[in-house]
């Protein structure tokens, strides 16, 4: 099971920047896809972002050109940058880990989030 940690969370006014981190441990880290994920009080959780073993990422729509995912296979982290941020981005954001993905499901293993809150 690989153990995650997430970190960079806070807040930030509209039209901010924040970066968050992930810090991975467990199993080889190289060989799972890891993503971003968020889940606002009292909405579904949903996918932000991913990035697969070869470094393939893919964004949701309401992200897409705002936030950029990329990974350290030597450090074994995941990081998110948020730019332009906006009050609809304001959640608990989490950090998974998965080696059957498809898309945003297959997802497993989970850190314990990190809050971003976002004032206009």
């Amino acid at each position: 099971q690989m153990q995650l940690v997430e970190s960079g969370g806070g807040s930030v006014q509209s039209g901010g920047s924040l970066r968050l981190s992930c810090a991975a441990s467990g199993y080889t880290y190289s060989s799972y896809c890891m993503g971003w994920f968020r889940q606002a009080p009292g909405k579904e959780r949903e996918g932000v972002a991913i990035i697969d073993i070869d470094g393939v990422r893919e964004y949701a729509p309401s992200v897409q050109g705002r936030f950029t995912i990329s990974r350290d296979n030597v450090k074994n982290t995941v990081d998110l940058q948020m730019n332009n941020l906006t009050p609809e981005d304001t959640s608990m954001y989490y950090c998974a880990s998965g080696q059957q993905t498809s898309g945003f499901d297959g997802f497993n293993d989970w850190g314990q989030g990190t809050q971003v809150t976002v004032s206009s």
